[in-house]
């Protein structure tokens, strides 16, 4: 029942529902730049080309993006963001718990809005290698470049991302307005066709009482989207009845640390990402039981955890083992030079002070991402599970599609809010984002026993992969 053949019948955009937009006066433009709520009266029904709802990684680097691109000059664009402004002066002498495996392409997008340079002065560590096994098997898989220089992926704090993307939109007063502690309250939409004496615009009204209006609003309000849900776009979703247990790990020495390590345990993933030489972050995926056991264990007792966890081979069995060893053999005999030796990971010493934090885990994909004059980007269109670190970068990709798309309308002198381009965004990232889902949610459930035929057939399928640089390669997947 939970499985994405449901989504993928349901996204064609098939009967694209709009609900009807109340009357309202007609907008005045009345003027640009940073503000701040409390001067809501001046721009009341203002008309904007692009609203974006949330403020978060995804939608701070939309509104940067859009600022920047030379196309959408001139157009009014507003940032919309409930909490209060990111900023960040200097580095925080801890590191955050809630981290992001940032892709090269992604790398590119936030250097492309001038975030890059900023995140890479503060606190961003690259990794070169990955390497992913099963705890009820000897099979593995690694994930490397060729040429060590460079890097698979960087690891970077969340609220870094977001304080490098806020100071880059101060310098982008004159293009992109901001209003921080704005919470939406309602939302009207236009009708897709004519309606006499109405304007066609989405109407935002603000907790405050402000209205706005916008050409095209662009909803990157996470995975409980109130965008999405207001203009009653369907979602497919389900829990994974798994909590993540995230914390920053003291290891046990100082190290090059430059690998990002994943086990697959029958409860869950558990993934230790490289912060600096001696620090780490941890990723435990598993049963909301066991997820509240591991908050409250004193330290000594959640770092000896963490270590078995990794370094334990109790899960094992002697059938596997001898069915691993023999299709091993075999691999080896006919690709003699593929595969990749075994590492083993740094031990754990100690946790950050107050840094272990739980979140429940699930998936969820909005059927469609678009409607008249709305589009959905990041959490708000698809949630992924955090194993294969791929959430923050499939919502990087929605940036740098739209933004491309938005920007070719501009110069066409298109209504930015069309259907036209906003189906062509639809399309791209849904054909890119799917069979990633696919990918991770399967993963997920292979992994989700220790039954001996599930064990060895998954087994056969990583080290077959492990031998195939081509594969491995294709499983790296860009924005």
């Amino acid at each position: 029942m939970h499985s994405l053949t449901k989504t993928a019948l349901s996204f064609n955009g098939i009967g694209r529902r709009c609900v009807a937009l109340n009357r309202f006066s007609e907008a005045r433009i009345i003027c640009r730049g940073l503000t701040c709520a409390a001067e809501h009266g001046e721009h009341e029904n203002e008309l904007y080309d692009v609203i974006i709802s949330g403020g978060g990684m995804v939608g701070t680097a939309m509104a940067c993006s859009l600022g920047l691109d030379p196309n959408l000059e001139g157009k009014k664009i507003l940032l919309l963001e409930a909490g209060n402004k990111k900023v960040m002066d200097k580095v925080p002498d801890a590191y955050g718990t809630r981290v992001s495996s940032i892709s090269p392409g992604s790398a590119t997008l936030l250097s492309g809005v001038g975030a890059w340079d900023h995140i890479m002065n503060m606190r961003c560590k690259p990794y070169q290698k990955m390497q992913v096994w099963d705890a009820c098997s000897d099979a593995l898989i690694t994930f490397d470049k060729e040429n060590l220089q460079d890097e698979l992926a960087y690891i970077v704090e969340n609220n870094i991302i977001v304080a490098a993307l806020t100071k880059q939109l101060e310098n982008l007063s004159d293009q992109v307005r901001v209003q921080y502690k704005s919470k939406v309250v309602k939302y009207i939409w236009p009708k897709s066709h004519q309606v006499a004496d109405a304007i066609p615009w989405v109407q935002v009204t603000l907790a405050n009482g402000q209205t706005l209006q916008t050409k095209l609003l662009i909803g990157a309000d996470g995975p409980n989207s109130m965008v999405r849900r207001e203009a009653g776009i369907p979602t497919v979703k389900w829990n994974y009845d798994q909590s993540a247990v995230v914390a920053v790990l003291h290891l046990s020495e100082p190290t090059e640390n430059n690998v990002a390590w994943q086990r697959f345990l029958p409860t869950g993933p558990i993934a230790m990402l490289p912060l600096s030489d001696t620090e780490s972050s941890l990723v435990w995926s598993t049963s909301h039981r066991h997820a509240e056991e591991l908050l409250q264990l004193d330290e000594e007792s959640f770092v000896d955890s963490i270590n078995t966890a990794f370094w334990s081979n109790e899960n094992h069995s002697e059938l596997v083992e001898t069915a691993g060893s023999l299709f091993r053999t075999a691999l080896s005999v006919l690709m003699p030079s593929a595969g990749s030796a075994r590492q083993l990971p740094p031990s754990v010493a100690g946790i950050g002070p107050k840094s272990r934090v739980m979140f429940p885990l699930g998936m969820g994909h909005a059927s469609e991402y678009i409607r008249h004059r709305v589009a959905l980007i990041g959490d708000a269109a698809h949630r992924v599970h955090p194993l294969a670190g791929q959430g923050a970068n499939l919502g990087f990709g929605d940036v740098a599609c739209l933004t491309q798309l938005l920007s070719q309308a501009a110069f066409n002198g298109k209504d930015l809010g069309a259907m036209q381009h906003l189906l062509e965004y639809e399309t791209v990232r849904q054909r890119h984002n799917l069979p990633m889902m696919a990918a991770i949610d399967l993963m997920k459930r292979l992994y989700s026993t220790n039954a001996a035929p599930m064990v060895v057939l998954r087994t056969f399928g990583l080290q077959a992969t492990n031998t195939l640089p081509a594969m491995k390669v294709s499983m790296l997947s860009p924005l």
